[in-house]
């Protein structure tokens, strides 16, 4: 453990810097503020000892430049002070010092300061690297905002959900069970892994949350856990700009792995929440529109989006669709119109 210490007082300098080194850290020491800058950004200490009166840059500027800076901010600093100095404390701490010691000092109090900002550094430390592993994980599934919001309110991550209108969307590689049979499997796992990369991107660039994996295919939910208010234009747009790009991408694989991607998406009221047990959850949508968001994927064939009347009248004004007529669904006594996007206008103009 490496400690920085910023002392103009000879004496003080060597009853710290044996103290330090008699436990075993390393001291690094200097006599002025302008140095002390210069040892932080050099050797990276774990924590800075700061006395507050030093010629040059005094040790509430050489605090304030650690705290400002994001790289050092997070170092722990102890400043030295005379026991009545009560102001300088305030002062200090407004500037984001971690701690005091008050002149004169015992060394056994010295100790036992640093030792005790080193463990919650550590435990501060071990949070933080927790956290953005959390994010890491999260990035590759929903856009980055809304990991902004899960991070900032976690108790949104509880068991249960709320009713709240959502646009669901199915997307499914067509012809991959039949190209899995004469396919050597990591060959197909990395054909597979494309596909999803090209789709989970456009979902997440139009806000939408990447529900879960399916084989070869993908649930996306839109206005959940973030709300969008023009959650089914973002849906529609998100399947029509994965079309455009196709051509493109099977530049980049072998003629026999060109495959066409269907699309589902239904516009309606579901319970959206943390479904499972208090050990493992997952974050989803229930209900009968994501059924029947699914069941107009699986009626969709040769690179189609079909969209239901619900999310056609909300997005009808961007989109050329064709209406397919009242279809049979499965699992379903009536008829449900449906509609058959044929492109959309306004990606580039669609307010993210």
């Amino acid at each position: 453990m490496k400690v920085l210490v910023a002392e103009d007082n000879f004496a003080n300098r060597e009853i710290i810097s044996e103290t330090l080194r008699a436990v075993g850290y390393e001291a690094i020491i200097v006599t002025e503020g302008t140095a002390a800058i210069e040892a932080v950004q050099k050797h990276s200490p774990d924590l800075v000892i700061l006395d507050v009166n030093m010629p040059g840059m005094d040790g509430f500027e050489v605090c304030a430049a650690i705290k400002k800076n994001p790289l050092t901010t997070q170092i722990p600093v102890i400043m030295l002070t005379a026991q009545t100095d009560i102001k300088s404390r305030v002062r200090g701490l407004g500037l984001g010092a971690d701690d005091y010691i008050a002149k004169p000092f015992s060394p056994k109090e010295l100790l036992a300061r640093i030792d005790a900002r080193l463990r919650i550094k550590a435990e501060t430390d071990t949070l933080r690297e927790q956290r953005q592993a959390l994010r890491r994980i999260f990035e590759r599934f929903v856009a980055p905002e809304i990991v902004n919001a899960l991070m900032h309110n976690p108790e949104s991550a509880q068991l249960g959900g709320a009713i709240r209108e959502i646009t669901v969307l199915f997307a499914d590689l067509e012809g991959f069970t039949s190209l899995s049979e004469h396919t050597q499997p990591t060959t197909l796992l990395n054909v597979l892994n494309a596909y999803h990369g090209l789709v989970i991107q456009k979902i997440k660039l139009y806000g939408g949350t990447v529900d879960k994996l399916l084989g070869d295919g993908v649930m996306a939910i839109y206005n959940a856990p973030i709300e969008l208010s023009d959650h089914p234009k973002r849906a529609v747009v998100s399947a029509v700009d994965i079309h455009r790009s196709l051509p493109a991408f099977y530049d980049t694989l072998a003629p026999e792995f060109h495959l066409k991607i269907n699309f589902g998406i239904h516009t309606g009221f579901a319970i959206v929440g943390n479904v499972g047990t208090h050990d493992v959850m997952d974050y989803t949508a229930v209900g009968d529109t994501v059924n029947l968001a699914s069941r107009l994927q699986a009626m969709s064939h040769g690179n189609v989006i079909t969209i239901s009347e619900s999310t056609y009248e909300r997005v009808k004004e961007w989109v050329h669709a064709r209406y397919n007529g009242p279809q049979d669904i499965r699992g379903r006594e009536s008829k449900v119109n449906t509609y058959q996007v044929i492109d959309a206008t306004g990606l580039s103009t669609l307010e993210l």
